[in-house]
Formats: C-alpha cells, sequence, structure tokens
C-alpha cells in the first residue's frame, strides 16, 4: 500500500470517530441509544438493514466461495436473504415495530417475558449473546485477514485498531452512530466496488465481458449449484435466512424498530430485500472473473486482495480497505448495540434488580460500559482464534446451525397464528434444536452442510409447532401483545419510550 493509501483509510477512521462524537447530540437516554425512538426514515432504516448484513467475511470466505466455484455463490447467500426479507417484509417488520410503538420496548427480546415467561427470555438471550461473541470473533479475524494481505499488518494489530475504533464510536453515539456508519459504508461500497467492477470489464476487454468470459472460466462456474452448494444447502439457507434476517439476528429487528412506524417499517423491509437480489452480483462478478485474472491460487480467500492490487490504482485500493473497514465496523457496530440491549434490558437486572432504578444518567453510562464490554471480549476471543478454517466454521457450522433453534420461539411468537404456544413449546424447541447441532458437530464429524444447517432449524420448527398444539398454553397477556401489533397505533396510542422503563418489567396491556 501505498502513503495516499493511507491517508484515505486514516481519513476514513477520522470521520468514524466523527460520526460517533456527532451522534452523542442525539443520545438523550437508552431508548435514543438502542431504538433511536423510532425516528430514523424508512430509506436510512432500509440501506442499514441491507449493510448490516456485510462484513468483511463477504471478501475473504465468500470471495474463496466464488473463486472456486462461480456464480454458485450468489444463489445461496444474497438471493436466500434477498427473498427471506422479501416475505419478513409482510410477516415481520411491521410487528417488530409496532413493539416499540405502542410497548415502549427497546430490546428486541423484552416482549418474551410477557408473552411466554422470564425464564424462556433468559434462556434465548444468553445463548443468543453467547452466539454473538463468536459470530463478531469470526470478522474480527476477516478483517484482520484482510489487513495483514494489503499491508502484511499482524492479526493482532488488525483487530485491535479495527475494534478499538468501534468501540469508540459506538459508545458514544448508540443507534445512530451505527446507521450513519451504514450509510457512509454504503457509499463507499458503491464506489470501490464500481470501480472493480470496471477495472475487471477493462481487463477482460470491456462490458461484453460480462456475458463472453463464462466459456473461459474453469468448469462449472456458470452453475448455480457447483462444487459444495447443493439444491438442498440452497433451500435450507433460504429458510434460515428468513428467520435470521427478519429478526432471528437481534440487530436486524432493532433496524425495523427504528423506523417511524409499522407501515414504513416495511418499506425498510422491502428495499433492504431488493438491495440484496441486485447489488450483490456487482460485488461478485469480479470475484468469479477472478481465476482469469490472478489465476492458480492455491488460498482462494486471497483472491480479492490479489485482484484489487493487480488492478486498482493508487488511492482506490485503499478506498477498498476503508470499504472493509466499514463493512466489519458497522455490522460489528450494528450487533453489539442490539447486545447491550440485550444485557441490559433483559439480563442484567434479572442478576441485580437495583439496576431497575438507574436514573437516566446512569442508566446511559450503564449502556456505555457494557458496549465497551462486550466488544472487548469479542476481540479477545478473535485474538486467540485460529484464522484457518476458523470463519466459514463459525459462519455454517455454528451461527447459520444454531440461529434457528434461538429465532424461531422469538419470530413465530409474534404470529397471531401461534398463539397458543406457550414457554413449554419455546423451551423444547430451542433444547431440541440445539441438542441435534451438537450431536450433528461434535458426534457426525462428516456431516454435510447442508444436514448441518437444516437439522437444527427443522427440529425446532417442528417441536414448537408439534408441541403448542399437543399442549396448548393460553397467555391472556400474551394474546393481548400479539393482537396489538396487527396495525400502527392512532396518533393517541403512539407512545416514546420512557427514559428509563424498567428493564424486566412486562409489556401493558396494549394502550
Amino acid at each position: 500500500m501505498s502513503g495516499l493509501d493511507w491517508v484515505v483509510v486514516a481519513a476514513y477512521f477520522c470521520v468514524m470517530v466523527a460520526i460517533g462524537l456527532w451522534s452523542t447530540r442525539r443520545i438523550e437516554n437508552v431508548a435514543d441509544f438502542f431504538t433511536a425512538r423510532g425516528r430514523i426514515p424508512w430509506w436510512l432504516s432500509g440501506i442499514s438493514h441491507h449493510m448490516s448484513g456485510y462484513s468483511a467475511i463477504m471478501f475473504v470466505t465468500f470471495a474463496a466461495v466464488a473463486y472456486d466455484y462461480g456464480i454458485t455463490v450468489y444463489f445461496w447467500w444474497p438471493l436466500t436473504i434477498g427473498l427471506g426479507i422479501g416475505v419478513g417484509a409482510f410477516l415481520f417488520a411491521p410487528r417488530w415495530n409496532r413493539l416499540r410503538a405502542k410497548h415502549g420496548v427497546n430490546s428486541p427480546l423484552a416482549y418474551l417475558a410477557v408473552r411466554y415467561n422470564l425464564p424462556t427470555q433468559q434462556v434465548l438471550a444468553y445463548s443468543g449473546a453467547l452466539l454473538k461473541v463468536v459470530d463478531i470473533a469470526a470478522k474480527w479475524v476477516a478483517i484482520a485477514v484482510l489487513l495483514q494481505g494489503f499491508a502484511d499488518l499482524p492479526l493482532a494489530w488488525g483487530i485491535g485498531l479495527t475494534g478499538v475504533c468501534t468501540m469508540f464510536y459506538m459508545a458514544f453515539g448508540g443507534l445512530w452512530a451505527d446507521v450513519l456508519t451504514d450509510l457512509g459504508q454504503f457509499i463507499i461500497q458503491a464506489v470501490a466496488g464500481i470501480a472493480m467492477l470496471i477495472a475487471v470489464m477493462a481487463h477482460l476487454g470491456g462490458v461484453s465481458s460480462l456475458w463472453t468470459m463464462w466459456g473461459d472460466l474453469p468448469e462449472g462456474h456458470s452453475d448455480p449449484v457447483n462444487g459444495t452448494v447443493s439444491t438442498g444447502l440452497i433451500m435450507a439457507f433460504l429458510l434460515v435466512k428468513t428467520f435470521e434476517y427478519n429478526g432471528g439476528m437481534w440487530n436486524l429487528a432493532q433496524r425495523y424498530m427504528s423506523a417511524p412506524s409499522g407501515t414504513r417499517a416495511k418499506k425498510s423491509a422491502l428495499l433492504s430485500s431488493a438491495l440484496w437480489l441486485v447489488w450483490p452480483l456487482i460485488l461478485f462478478i469480479p470475484m468469479i472473473a477472478a481465476p482469469l485474472i490472478v489465476p492458480g491460487l492455491e488460498n482462494g480467500e486471497q483472491s480479492y486482495i490479489k485482484l484489487a492490487q493487480e488492478l486498482l490504482p493508487t488511492g482506490l485500493i485503499g478506498l477498498l480497505l476503508a470499504g472493509f473497514f466499514s463493512h466489519t465496523m458497522a455490522m460489528v457496530a450494528s450487533d453489539s448495540n442490539v447486545i447491550t440491549a440485550v444485557i441490559t434490558r433483559d439480563l442484567a437486572p434479572a442478576i441485580m434488580p437495583r439496576l431497575r432504578a438507574l436514573s437516566d444518567r446512569s442508566a446511559l453510562l450503564f449502556a456505555r460500559v457494557t458496549t465497551v464490554a462486550f466488544v472487548t471480549v469479542s476481540m479477545g476471543f478473535a485474538l486467540f482464534s485460529d484464522p484457518n478454517g476458523f470463519i466459514m466454521t463459525v459462519v455454517v457450522s455454528i451461527v447459520a446451525a444454531t440461529m434457528g433453534p434461538i429465532s424461531i420461539p422469538l419470530m413465530l411468537g409474534l404470529l397471531p397464528w401461534f398463539k397458543r404456544h406457550g414457554p413449554l413449546a419455546a423451551i423444547g424447541s430451542w433444547a431440541g434444536g440445539l441438542a441435534v447441532w451438537a450431536w450433528l458437530y461434535w458426534g457426525v464429524p462428516d456431516a454435510s452442510e447442508t444436514v448441518t444447517v437444516s437439522s437444527p432449524l427443522l427440529t425446532s420448527l417442528v417441536l414448537y409447532v408439534v408441541i403448542g398444539l399437543v399442549r396448548p398454553e393460553r397467555n391472556p397477556e400474551g394474546d393481548a401483545v400479539v393482537d396489538s401489533l396487527n396495525d400502527d397505533p392512532l396518533p393517541e396510542e403512539a407512545t416514546l419510550p420512557p427514559a428509563a422503563p424498567p428493564a424486566t418489567e412486562p409489556l401493558t396491556e396494549p394502550r
């Protein structure tokens, strides 16, 4: 990297810090910190929802899949996400928003205490928080691998640099800093991604290379199903991503909650869905074409780095690296904010009830300290992990496979068709799904990715439905909450969350 590239990267970090400091002006209490009290425009919420699904993993692990197997990477990842979010725009997005608008909740898990009971909420909160530590650690490793490839920077330095900067602007700016960073990420990604696409087309002979290059690529690169990707795996990911990207990944539920209304949250989801269906193709085409430009790589995870070094001029490499930072920091910031919400609003007060009586100022300070602590723990986990194979293991074998058991009680509990499903169905489905995953992960080492990803989710889904039908548990307060999510509140019904509501206080009857 040249001096100009480093100037671009340094400028990016300065902008991130400035966003964090500017956002403090909009943060008065924990409601501002966690959900912006529904004041984020729907289009910004939609862009943020879309960009929160990216990280440097895309340019390391997914670039390797594109290099080795071709277009199939689009069919098993962004296509499944885009379709899943499109479904969720009608089923889940408006209901998440109405939880905030009608009941003043600041955490996606807050409603579980009254929908099921407090033990169910705690079980899902603890297991989800532990999963997020591992997930975020993989993202730190991914950006560190890119830094090492571009600038020969040790992995520990890469993890520390991105972690400390993320920790700083998130602790100050909360959700506002996060969504504004996502907007900046979107702009940087657009410039860098289009520049890379143009450079690849110029190298291969012009725009016509978009349809002529396929015959020159290795056999199977134009097939939707190729290599380790099977039709079963694509269908499994479609099911998993429908739950994950509509709220099972808690930070994305937060995006819907931060929109002004349920109707606008639906528009946010439709915008995010459209972006997922179109934009990743622009990013993936250079990765797919990479074997024609940097052939013979033994490690496909280095393909995008080599491609950039081969094609991009001085300055654009720095912008590309800034985009990598932006991807990872925005996603980690998003995860950190929602995990902090869960810890401060759902977990910590159950252990230390006195936290429920904190003043506005103290509650906000506690949220910021929790943000710093959580990011620090995830960085520590990344520092002691083995980067070889760690990212793909986390993305597929751990996160994708365990997201279903954690998200099914959370997501289906919002829908009116499952009101008879109570705590027994929720805990039973969670435990059964995770038990199947543990057995496959440790007991069946040769299990396919399709089986590893789909079996835990299908087990949880079947158990949740069957247990609820066999042992129905009706809860009038929970039923009232679910029924209240069918439409947006009237102006006189809407409520802004109080500055510091009791974190584990059950939701009130709908206003």
